[in-house]
C-alpha cells in the first residue's frame, strides 16, 4: 500500500499518523508539503489533525484552498481513499469532499478527552476490521467538532450509510450526555457519497498501540492496510 500524509503549517498529528500507518504498513508514507502540487500514485492520503494556518478565519477554511488540495481533490474524485481527522475533516468539509460543516462546540469551549463512538458500519475500506455496533474508545480535542448538515442534505446521507460513527457512551448507548460537542445526531465522522472519503473528529491514530493507553484505533489503519494492499 502507497499512502501520503498532508502537512500544513500548523499540523501537529502529522507524524503521529505517519507512525501509525508504518506500524501498519511496514513502510514510511510519504510527507506531503502543502505547497506542493503533484502527487504520485497513491493508496490513500491522509489529511491529519492539527492547527492549519493558526486556525484564523474557520477552520481549515485557508488550508483548503492550498496548492496540493486541489490534487487531493482530483485523487478522490478519481477514487483515491482520503481521510480526514479532526483539523483534517475541517478541511475536507471547506474542500466540499465531504457534506455538511464543522462549527463552534455547543459550550464555546476546546475539549480534549477520550470519548466512546458507536462504529455505524463495517463495510467500508476504513472499517472492515471493526465490526458494526462495536463501541471503541478515541480521544478528541478540538474547539470546532459540531457537526451539522441541512436535514435534505443529512437524510440522504443516512440512507447513503454515509454516517461512520456516532458519540455513545461506554455501553454504546447513543445519548445526548455522551454528546461532548453538540453534533447533529451525535454524529463523529461522516463518509462521502461513493465511501471513499472518511472524515472524523476523533483522533484514531492518537490510540493505535498499547503503549499509549489502547490501540482502538489500529484497526482503522489495519482495515486500509488490507482492503488496499
Amino acid at each position: 500500500m502507497k499512502a501520503a500524509v498532508i502537512v500544513f503549517p500548523g499540523s501537529n498529528c502529522d507524524r503521529d499518523v505517519a507512525v501509525a500507518l508504518q506500524a501498519s504498513m511496514g513502510a514510511k508514507p510519504l510527507m506531503v508539503w502543502h505547497r506542493d502540487t503533484q502527487l504520485p500514485d497513491l493508496d490513500l492520503i491522509v489529511v491529519p489533525g492539527g492547527f492549519s494556518y493558526g486556525d484564523y478565519l474557520r477552520c481549515g477554511a485557508m488550508a483548503a484552498h492550498s496548492p496540493i488540495m486541489r490534487e487531493v481533490k482530483a485523487k478522490a474524485d478519481q477514487g483515491t481513499r482520503v481521510l480526514g481527522i479532526c483539523n483534517g475533516f475541517q478541511i475536507l468539509t471547506e474542500t466540499g469532499l465531504l457534506p455538511g460543516v464543522l462549527m463552534r462546540n455547543k459550550d464555546l469551549k476546546f475539549i480534549c478527552k477520550d470519548v466512546h463512538l458507536r462504529v455505524e458500519s463495517d463495510q467500508t475500506d476504513f472499517c472492515r476490521q471493526y465490526q458494526a455496533g462495536q463501541t471503541v474508545r478515541f480521544p478528541i480535542a478540538h474547539a470546532e467538532g459540531n457537526y451539522f448538515a441541512d436535514p435534505e442534505t443529512f437524510k440522504a446521507m443516512e440512507g447513503n450509510g454515509q454516517i461512520a460513527f456516532r458519540y455513545c457512551s461506554s455501553l454504546g448507548e447513543v445519548t445526548d450526555g455522551a454528546n461532548p460537542n453538540g453534533s447533529l445526531s451525535n454524529v463523529a465522522g461522516v463518509y462521502n457519497a461513493r465511501h471513499n472519503v472518511l472524515g472524523l473528529m476523533p483522533h484514531p491514530e492518537r490510540l493505535a498501540e498499547d503503549l499509549l493507553g489502547g490501540s482502538d484505533g489500529k484497526a482503522m489503519f489495519d482495515s486500509l492496510v488490507e482492503a488496499l494492499s
